[in-house]
């Protein structure tokens, strides 16, 4: 049964005295902007942009006179700085007024980290850079603005400044760093950030925080503009059964779904199948479009998370706070392109515009996987995440990987080029510190502003994270490119599948279409690890007695395909002189041939092999410039008694062209009888 809900919304009729370039912010107006959904959808001003320091390695760079890029993969990102001044590092330089809106690090130290404004000798902050993040520094000590989560240490405290920011490091500080701030048009006037706020400053954060400590969907009760829906979408049906058509000007303020799902794994397919849909204002092409679960921020599958704009609540809501303004209508669709019909309760609420309707963007939120990938083969590494053009802010993404046989896939750091610039204007550190957490830490995690709402564990399998950028979205004039590297290829396979949110002017470009079902659902087929057939496996092998370092099983999925179940015996922390026993089982009396494979590495020691206490070779050297299985290597023939015999290496040296960290990996062995 198809239902059309029609609305009517007055017009509000308002004056704006000041250009944009002469507005004044007090520091409560910066606070609130940390919560402001609706100013996002305010299109920028020229001059207003927002950009990120980090220390991502500075080899990668932009030749201009060849227009080429060159080292675009490099990934020494813990320890690049700006210059250095004396022994003082300096971390990031920008010209005001503006505002520094996110601070981020994966290892903060003891050694102080100093912001110096508007050109004081005297630093406004002086701090040791963990000092930013662990709640014990007014202002930096709320909760939900200053937090660590999966080992990524966050600051979301508004540090403005008039003229200039100049941030500098001692000794010490760590590794990794991000300062994300915005450039606010020339004439704007902020105040120079003190830590000794006013106590109206200090409450204004307080709120900030509680309601970023609490945010979540609200009940239809709280808003009398509200629509509700509840009917079936039938199965592949060419229009949607549920359909909200709303004139306006207004807005959309809020959406809630809610319907019966299976349980999981079950649930993935069925969350691909329906898709959300909304056009504004008469447009052929929809400016929203992603299947369902996607666009609330989570795949695969009904993972429960809240977070500001976007989420999942235990009682089976998913909400969206997102501002999504109009003109003339907004024509909202829930369609179903699986062969099941559902039974779909829609709420919407809407609301009249506060600002002139040509002062604001329209929303955008598209589903895709590996659309308009780079053509340069100098790119190849750049996955796009979203490409448009017009003017507008980007606000955030979704990421869903397919990762099955394992490995860390976040190495690759986030690249915005805004309006056209050839070297991004953010440059990150790595997928994981984009999304606020660190070191492919595979916990979970909730907050305002960025999730990790599902992780299979150890990079293997499906991971979903998000993040929003509320207060920290980047405004462009022109045109907007967000990318993430992409160290894994498709064919290994690891898979990408991103649901991007902006907001774009009614005229500009957004090239995105519906991805058709085959192309959202079946193709997370699970890999099979290639085991060596009759082989010990040497992550298998137990210890028995080791004079130092630290044996343990590693995935090799990393390194390709190259390693019998995916993984060795990995020793580390060893050093010239120590040895390590390990039991060799051996099931039957009899002279068998002995092989083995072992890793070669960079980092990697030379290695005398014993059996039984006797010599099993020469010594072998592990060195190789890149990481590779070494392939069998024989040892020749041994007559063995069934039981237990102890297998022992030893580190010996190392090549004089490896780094002296001595490390040794162990594949596997494999014993062949020999016939008589």
């Amino acid at each position: 049964m198809n239902r059309t809900w029609l609305f009517s919304l007055a017009p509000l009729a308002l004056c704006f005295s000041l250009g944009a370039g002469e507005q004044k912010l007090s520091y409560i107006d910066l606070v609130h902007r940390i919560t402001d959904l609706e100013y996002l959808a305010t299109l920028p001003a020229l001059g207003d942009q927002c950009a990120q320091w980090s220390s991502y390695d500075r080899k990668s760079r932009y030749d201009v006179a060849t227009d080429k890029y060159i080292n675009w993969d490099a990934n020494g990102d813990g320890n690049g700085i700006m210059r250095k001044e004396g022994d003082q590092s300096v971390m990031a330089e920008m010209q005001g007024p503006g505002c520094i809106w996110r601070i981020w690090s994966a290892t903060p130290e003891g050694g102080h980290v100093r912001l110096y404004l508007d050109g004081a000798s005297e630093p406004a902050v002086d701090l040791p850079f963990q000092g930013y993040f662990d709640r014990q520094n007014a202002p930096f000590d709320r909760s939900a603005l200053v937090h660590t989560v999966a080992r990524g240490w966050n600051n979301y405290t508004p540090i403005p400044y008039q003229k200039s920011c100049k941030v500098v490091a001692d000794k010490g500080w760590g590794a990794y760093y991000h300062f994300v701030y915005e450039t606010f048009p020339k004439g704007t006037r902020v105040p120079t950030f003190k830590r000794d706020l006013t106590a109206e400053e200090f409450a204004a954060l307080d709120r900030a925080n509680d309601q970023l400590s609490n945010c979540g969907s609200s009940s239809i009760s709280e808003h009398p503009g509200t629509a509700v829906l509840e009917s079936t979408v039938e199965a592949r049906a060419k229009q949607s059964s549920a359909v909200a058509a709303i004139t306006g000007p207004g807005a959309i303020t809020g959406i809630r779904v809610k319907f019966d799902l299976p349980g999981s794994p079950e649930d993935r397919d069925l969350l691909r199948e329906l898709c959300l849909q909304i056009n504004w204002d008469g447009e052929k092409e929809p400016s929203v479009w992603a299947p369902l679960g996607d666009f609330f921020g989570t795949a695969p599958g009904a993972n429960r998370y809240r977070s500001l704009p976007l989420g999942l609540t235990e009682d089976g809501w998913w909400y969206c706070n997102w501002y999504m303004p109009f003109g003339r209508e907004a024509n909202v669709q829930v369609i179903n392109d699986g062969t099941t019909s559902r039974r779909v309760r829609f709420e919407l609420t809407h609301a009249p515009l506060s600002r002139p309707i040509d002062q604001l963007a329209r929303f955008h939120a598209k589903w895709h996987r590996d659309a308009f990938l780079p053509l340069q083969p100098d790119r190849q590494i750049d996955w796009p995440v979203v490409k448009t053009e017009g003017t507008g802010r980007f606000v955030g993404m979704m990421l869903h990987i397919w990762n099955p046989r394992g490995g860390w896939w976040g190495e690759g750091d986030e690249k915005f080029f805004v309006d056209g610039e050839k070297f991004p204007s953010t440059f990150g550190t790595g997928s994981e510190d984009y999304f606020g957490y660190a070191w492919s830490d595979a916990g979970l995690f909730q907050h305002a502003f960025h999730n990790q709402t599902h992780n299979d564990g150890s990079s293997r399998g499906h991971i979903s994270v998000n993040r929003w950028q509320v207060p920290d979205n980047v405004p462009f004039q022109k045109g907007f490119e967000g990318c993430l590297e992409k160290y894994y290829p498709n064919q290994r396979p690891t898979l990408y599948a991103a649901t991007a949110y902006w907001y774009l002017s009614a005229n500009g470009k957004d090239p995105y279409r519906p991805a058709p079902l085959e192309q959202r659902v079946g193709y997370w087929t699970p890999v099979e690890s290639v085991k060596v057939k009759g082989v010990i496996e040497g992550e298998s092998l137990k210890v028995l007695a080791k004079t130092g370092g630290d044996p343990q099983e590693q995935d090799m999925t990393g390194f390709g395909e190259s390693w019998s179940n995916d993984a060795h015996l990995w020793w580390i922390n060893a050093k010239p002189g120590d040895k390590l026993d390990l039991a060799l089982p051996v099931a039957q009396a009899g002279k068998y041939r002995v092989s083995l494979q072992l890793t070669k590495a960079p980092d990697y020691g030379i290695v005398q092999l014993y059996l039984d206490g006797q010599k099993l070779g020469e010594p072998i050297d592990l060195y190789h410039p890149s990481v590779v299985a070494s392939g069998p290597l024989t040892l020749g023939q041994r007559e063995f008694t069934a039981g237990e015999h102890k297998l022992t290496i030893e580190i010996v040296g190392a090549n004089e062209r490896a780094v002296k960290n001595y490390m040794a990996g162990l594949d596997y062995v494999k014993l062949e009888p020999v016939a008589e």
